[in-house]
């Protein structure tokens, strides 16, 4: 695989919203690397983005951008029924493509795309930002460690609010364009993070609904979950929560370790009770030698790069990527169904891998056909 060399020159195509997060980070990094291209199909909003960021050049074709501009690592920062088509079209630029999640809107989607991945040199990567924060990566070292015991019981918990106005823009709410509602586009880094610190899970039985909100999605779900260590967890993905929190707790058999943040966290968001007995324990988490920065996207760059000088494949890979988006899968599909779900259930001849409301919405559609 080519490997990069610093400084890394790097391109974002998408504008909007989430796109200043990552210049923002690219700027914290400043040195490692160069944003020296953006595209965007409206051209007013790149300019004037290009001209907050200091961005020398500006496209409105991000095939062009991709054809002229010599890039190690392309942000793609556009709404989600692009992401797929997009990073085919870095892969075959040869080009890293770090993609906003969803990578893609289904589990066919992205198997199409892992394909394309397989006949270059270049990588697809997902944004998931939240794996990288320093208490993240302590607690998945102590897991693998086994200095915690056995996982046992977990609750994950994304409750946000978003109003009926959030829904007026007229991509939102779609399944063809978004691939969901909060299981997919808001609680999803939630139960990434969850996964990625208690492996592989087993079996989801879940509940789905859209209770409130003007939505061809769904506004809230709820899924009991097992895993393969046996470990249980509940998982909530709600808009419809004014006091708005995203929620972790893991108990393992010698300590409870808390996440409650909403968009970020830090040190002070963590909360750490050993169990009777292994109160040794506290001493190792606050043992910590690690810069203490909001998780966020600089830190998901940052080891991208740091990857690629040490010659090892940064993350999050289209196989970790995969994981979580059958877990996504398998909540619509045991919602809608109305039974549980087991992980590598969904084959390929399964409706719900080729769209998360797998043909079977038991509502209602109420947007109005995109023009």
């Amino acid at each position: 695989m080519f490997t990069p060399r610093p400084p890394y020159r790097v391109a974002i195509i998408g504008t909007g919203g989430i796109a200043h997060a990552h210049a923002e980070a690219l700027a914290e990094l400043s040195g490692r690397a160069d944003l020296v291209a953006v595209a965007d199909v409206d051209p007013t909003r790149a300019a004037e983005f290009a001209g907050r960021f200091s961005v020398p050049r500006v496209f409105d074709n991000p095939e062009l951008l991709l054809e002229r501009e010599e890039i190690d690592l392309v942000h793609i920062c556009t709404p989600p029924r692009t992401h797929a088509p997009l990073a085919a079209l870095a892969l075959g630029a040869g080009v890293t493509a770090l993609v906003e999640k969803p990578t893609a809107l289904s589990l066919r989607e992205l198997d199409e795309l892992a394909a394309v991945q397989e006949q270059t040199d270049a990588r697809v990567l997902t944004v998931f930002q939240h794996r990288y924060g320093a208490a993240a990566v302590r607690l998945r070292r102590l897991v693998e460690a086994g200095a915690l015991g056995r996982p046992l019981v977990a609750t994950c918990e994304t409750l946000w609010y978003r109003p009926d106005e959030y829904f007026e823009v007229p991509w939102r709410g779609r399944w063809d364009v978004e691939g969901g509602g909060p299981t997919m586009g808001h609680g999803i880094h939630q139960f990434d993070l969850m996964l990625s610190i208690l492996g592989p899970w087993s079996l989801i039985t879940a509940l789905a609904d859209r209770r409130a909100r003007p939505t061809d999605t769904e506004d809230v779900s709820v899924a009991a979950v097992r895993f393969d260590s046996g470990a249980l967890a509940t998982v909530v993905n709600s808009l419809l929560s004014p006091r708005e929190t995203s929620r972790l707790r893991f108990d393992f058999e010698y300590a409870s370790v808390e996440l409650e943040h909403l968009y970020g966290y830090r040190e002070e968001h963590w909360r750490f009770t050993p169990a009777p007995g292994h109160e040794e324990l506290a001493a190792l988490w606050a043992a910590s030698e690690e810069q203490d920065v909001t998780s966020g996207h600089m830190l998901q760059i940052e080891t991208v790069f740091d990857a690629w000088e040490s010659g090892r494949e940064p993350g999050v890979s289209l196989l970790d990527a995969r994981r979580t988006l059958e877990f996504a899968a398998a909540t619509y599909a045991s919602a809608f169904r109305g039974v549980p779900v087991a992980a590598g259930e969904l084959t390929d001849d399964d409706p719900f891998t080729h769209s998360m409301d797998g043909g079977a919405l038991p509502w209602e559609r109420v947007k109005e056909a995109l023009v």
